[in-house]
């Protein structure tokens, strides 16, 4: 696949608006979480589109809520825009509490495109992938950097698990939710 020069700009966005932000707990440069999305998401066979959408998937969430939306819109597309809301558990400047945000998430997905689970899914799996590196490094310390303790998280990394086979995914989707699991699993047995 050829990635336009939209896709450039997208990377210059991405890397604009994320720029100050690092990850949980970490002085890891966010944009590694974005880049580690986006590979995950091409390996698995995301068009431009999903590709562009991986890069900005947090930028609702984490970088303007409505209006950052609003702005990806004009910039990048309505697919693009409706990836990035459709990934975000809320656009809310003072989020709900931890639990009501993760539940309302998991039902949105049932009601999504598979685009938006697709994208959503490569976002987890970086995230599962990220916690199961630093589980082995250090332990059930990597859960003290997480609002939710280790037991809410595994179960919020398997209900979403759950609904993303619940969907029926198929082709690259299907390969990337069952490596999901695979991850899931393996954190849920440390």
């Amino acid at each position: 696949m050829y990635l336009s020069p939209l896709f450039d700009t997208a990377l210059t966005y991405a890397t604009h608006i994320h720029a100050h932000q690092q990850r949980k707990s970490t002085e890891i440069p966010y944009i590694t979480h974005l880049l580690g999305v986006l590979s995950i998401a091409l390996e698995y066979g995301a068009t431009e589109q999903e590709a562009i959408g991986a890069l900005l998937h947090d930028a609702g969430e984490d970088a303007g809520g409505e209006g950052r939306i609003a702005d990806i819109r004009l910039r990048f597309g309505t697919a693009v825009a409706d990836i990035v809301a459709g990934c975000s558990d809320t656009l809310a400047e003072h989020k709900p509490d931890w639990r009501t945000r993760k539940e309302a998430y998991i039902a949105h997905l049932s009601h999504t495109t598979p685009s938006i689970r697709f994208v959503s899914s490569a976002d987890k799996l970086h995230n599962a992938r990220a916690i199961l590196r630093d589980h082995y490094r250090i332990g059930d310390q990597v859960f003290d950097r997480f609002t939710a303790s280790k037991a809410e998280t595994l179960w919020y990394y398997r209900s979403l698990t759950m609904a993303f086979q619940q969907a029926q995914p198929s082709g690259g989707a299907r390969e990337l939710v069952e490596e999901l699991d695979r991850t899931v699993s393996i954190l849920e047995q440390r």
